[in-house]
């Protein structure tokens, strides 16, 4: 399967140095969402079966529903990216975030305004109804907020030839945020579809992407404009 132009970078080096194999973003007129990014998902083309892109859905767990804002339009949003990525055939990754029981890895977590959470056993750690993994699809259990802290996330990445992670979850300020820092750090591209996370606050949850737009200015994208790349790539599989 190939994506559209719109999911290509090119191997030219972004200095202009021959040799390089990092990725330099083909840039596209074609218009802009509302955060001011282009039209472009920031992706390579399929090969071996396997996407260069991967959807990655941050602890949509039923602990998190009631501690953000408007989790059911975020939920909603997300179960059409889901369904989209599921039918490109793009891998489907879920993070949970889960804590033993004796509170022995929270390390420094309880030290701001979360109380424990996310106990190993309890209802609070169940991905909700509507977003339950299929089988074949990626479960990474984490114990901190970032997926890429203390899991074998990148592992898999390089297994499925990731270079760009569609991110969606909760919460934009605190799972998300670390998540698309390390990511970062990591050189993946990213794309945050703004409107299918949420977070502790609406003042919190801008400030977030505002921060992850400073690292990345193409990061930002909502669910309709991803969709309708999605679709278009599965169309041409």
């Amino acid at each position: 399967m190939r994506f559209p132009r719109a999911f290509l970078f090119s191997r030219k080096n972004v200095n202009g140095c021959d040799g390089s194999m990092e990725p330099e973003m083909v840039r596209h007129d074609a218009g802009s969402n509302r955060y001011g990014q282009t039209k472009s998902m920031g992706g390579f083309e399929m090969n071996d079966g396997h996407g260069s892109a991967a959807l990655l859905i941050i602890d949509a767990q039923k602990g998190f529903m009631n501690d953000v804002f408007d989790a059911s339009e975020a939920i909603g949003n997300i179960r059409r990216l889901l369904e989209a990525a599921r039918e490109a055939k793009l891998p489907v990754i879920q993070t949970q975030e889960m804590h033993r029981p004796s509170l022995v890895d929270f390390g420094r977590e309880l030290d701001g305004a979360e109380g424990i959470h996310c106990l190993e056993g309890s209802e609070d750690v169940d991905i909700v109804d509507e977003l339950r993994p299929l089988e074949g699809e990626y479960i990474i259990v984490k114990r901190r907020y970032s997926a890429f802290f203390a899991t074998d996330l990148e592992i898999l990445l390089k297994g499925l030839g990731v270079r760009t992670l569609i991110v969606c979850g909760f919460m934009t300020d605190v799972c998300v945020h670390y998540t698309c820092a390390d990511a970062h750090q990591h050189n993946y591209f990213l794309k945050v579809v703004a409107d299918a996370v949420s977070g502790s606050t609406r003042e919190a949850h801008e400030a977030s992407l505002r921060a992850i737009r400073y690292l990345q200015r193409e990061a930002l994208t909502e669910t309709n404009q991803t969709i309708g790349q999605l679709t278009t790539a599965a169309a041409r599989s």
